[in-house]
C-alpha cells in the first residue's frame, strides 16, 4: 500500500518500491481493495523481494514492521532510514469485515505517514 500511496502523492518527487524479506507471491486482495476504494492505482503492483534491489541506490528506506527493521539490508547510497512500526494487516484474524477493518486502519496510518514524510522532505533544503 505504501508504494502506491507514495507514488501517487509524491509523483514527480518520489518513486517508491515496496519489497520484503519473504514476499507472499501476491498482493493481498484487501490491500488492493483499500487502494482502489480510496482512488489509488494498483497497476503494476506485485509482490517483490528486497533482493531485487540489492544494488539500487535509494534516497530513503522505510521499514513498516518490526521484523523488517531488524532484517532489512543496507542499500548502496542509502541517505536515510525510517521505521514506521505498523501492524501487518495480512496477519489479521476474524471475519472478512474485521480483516477489512484492519487493512483500512493500516491504510489510513500509511497514508498519514506518507503525507507527513512528503511534507517534511519538502521543507528540508
Amino acid at each position: 500500500m505504501a508504494e502506491a500511496i507514495l507514488n501517487a502523492l509524491g509523483a514527480g518527487q518520489w518513486q517508491a518500491f515496496s519489497a520484503g524479506a519473504k514476499p507472499a507471491g501476491f498482493v493481498h486482495p484487501l490491500a488492493i481493495r483499500a487502494l482502489k476504494e480510496s482512488g489509488y492505482s494498483t497497476e503494476g503492483l506485485r509482490s517483490k523481494s528486497w533482493d531485487e534491489f540489492r544494488i539500487q541506490s535509494f534516497d530513503a528506506v522505510v521499514t513498516v514492521c518490526d521484523h523488517a527493521k531488524e532484517s532489512c539490508p543496507i542499500f548502496p547510497g542509502e541517505a536515510k532510514r525510517l521505521h514506521w512500526s505498523l501492524v501487518d494487516p495480512a496477519g489479521a484474524n476474524g471475519t472478512e469485515g474485521e480483516k477489512r477493518a484492519v487493512f483500512f486502519k493500516v491504510f489510513g496510518d500509511i497514508q498519514r505517514r506518507v503525507r507527513e514524510f512528503i511534507s517534511k522532505e519538502e521543507k528540508q533544503p
